[in-house]
């Protein structure tokens, strides 16, 4: 009687963990019922259904790519002769900017502030060119987890609208293109900007940069690559270059390793904490954190790695930097698409305060987000999509008379512009915030296994 009374407090302890196991595990419990095996292997950290992607294998860097190396590296370029485009776009950083200054410093002197964040260089080797048509996706591109598990009484994935009631009933919406409101098509046309800019390497003109590459170390290079006369038009010269430069991006693997933990979980070949579980989970959640909505965790149509971006632009409201210079002026506003950088969509109203989705790669990295570079770590990026609408007095300025100015940043004219329905922010004052402190955490995890350079066991 002793052994079979023993055996039953065990069973009933075993039975008891096991509960514990899934109740408190990271897999919603309806999943268990719909597909227990492979909930079993979620809740393990497992992927119970491995996916074979297509990453390009390493090869010798192109002659071209390999000039494009040099001056990506080459500070004379600059007027300050102390910065080059490795300066902004650290390769130690992910080819992110390095501190955690809102923006840059550059011009003779580097004593001009930049009027927007560095966006990092990474993964841009398949960004599409700018255009406004048709959401690729569809009104509900908001995917379920890969591979979590559909439960019969689980939410359909929320729908994700063209923000603005100006936008046609077919879901128009911008998208593609570099730097932050998308004006250049091309990695070529991106890597000139920042050599002109007077705020930043400050080239001064087509003509003074080509006689400056005319006067570079690697001058012989562009002979034996272009030709004699290849310094005879500088306009050629600079194209060249700047070519050049977007072969060393789209070439050298460093640009887009695809070697985060996430690269590995999602070949099989890696077991994700309890704690990254969840926050994956709560990432794909339409009632948490719906972030899949816009920065897409499934490999793409053509079978990438996901890129964590749907590559379309978005107005958030996102509270004014203060640190920023050019906000000293109250009537200066950064619009995004609709100026002031950017020139040809100035009367698209539709588009103000919108701004490109970057990808979520290497995030964890960072020490500047959004446009204006407002916040300086991932906490502090959760805690404005979750209280941006919820409780705006922990994300916004009081004015004089004590009142809230929600969406300092944007004139009042184009709120009508800032999403307010997809989750979670739609939301309203007062009510419950979509994710706790805790389900904050847990996707923060999540986030940090997005970082390239993953070593098994290290």
């Amino acid at each position: 009687m002793r052994v079979l009374t023993v055996i039953t407090m065990l069973g009933a302890l075993g039975l008891c963990a096991a509960i514990a196991f899934l109740l408190c595990g990271p897999v919603p419990a309806m999943d268990w019922v719909y597909d227990p095996g492979a909930s079993f292997q979620l809740a393990l950290g497992e992927n119970p259904a491995p996916v074979q992607v297509f990453v390009p294998q390493p090869a010798a860097l192109s002659a071209y790519a390999q000039l494009g190396k040099l001056i990506f590296f080459d500070t004379s370029l600059s007027s300050s002769g102390r910065i080059s485009c490795a300066s902004c776009h650290s390769p130690a950083l992910f080819y992110g900017p390095p501190g955690a200054g809102p923006a840059m410093f550059g011009g003779p002197a580097l004593a001009s502030q930049g009027g927007r964040a560095v966006p990092s260089l990474t993964y841009l080797e398949t960004e599409p060119p700018f255009s406004i048509g048709p959401d690729p996706g569809g009104d509900s591109d908001a995917p379920v987890a890969l591979p979590q598990i559909p439960a019969a009484n689980t939410p359909p994935p929320a729908e994700k609208t063209a923000q603005s009631t100006a936008q046609s009933a077919a879901n128009i919406v911008p998208q593609g293109g570099f730097f932050w409101d998308g004006r250049a098509d091309t990695l070529q046309a991106q890597a000139i900007g920042p050599v002109l800019n007077p705020v930043e390497m400050d080239g001064g003109s087509v003509a003074r940069v080509a006689a400056r590459l005319r006067a570079a170390p690697y001058a012989k290079l562009f002979v034996q690559l272009d030709g004699p006369d290849i310094f005879a038009s500088p306009a050629k010269t600079v194209a060249e270059a700047m070519f050049a430069v977007a072969r060393y991006e789209v070439e050298d693997p460093r640009f887009h390793p695809y070697s985060s933990k996430y690269d590995a979980w999602l070949a099989g070949r890696a077991r994700l904490s309890q704690a990254e579980m969840r926050g994956y989970i709560l990432f794909n959640d339409p009632e948490k954190g719906d972030c899949g909505a816009c920065h897409l965790d499934q490999p793409t149509a053509d079978g990438m790695p996901p890129l964590f971006t749907d590559h379309q632009f978005e107005a958030l409201g996102v509270p004014r930097n203060p640190e920023l210079a050019a906000n000293q002026d109250p009537a200066y506003f950064d619009l995004g698409l609709c100026g002031p950088v950017r020139k040809n969509l100035a009367g698209q109203r539709q588009y103000c305060g919108m701004f490109l989705t970057p990808t979520l790669r290497n995030v964890a990295a960072r020490k500047v987000f959004f446009h204006n570079g407002v916040y300086h770590d991932l906490r502090q990026v959760l805690d404005f999509y979750n209280f941006r609408d919820t409780e705006p007095g922990k994300i916004y300025p009081t004015g004089p008379d004590g009142a809230v100015e929600k969406f300092d940043d944007l004139p009042r004219a184009d709120w009508q512009n800032i999403d307010t329905a997809d989750p979670p922010f739609d939301r309203q004052l007062g009510q419950t915030p979509a994710l706790s402190r805790g389900e904050e955490e847990d996707i923060i995890a999540f986030l940090k296994t997005l970082t390239d350079g993953y070593a098994p066991g290290a």
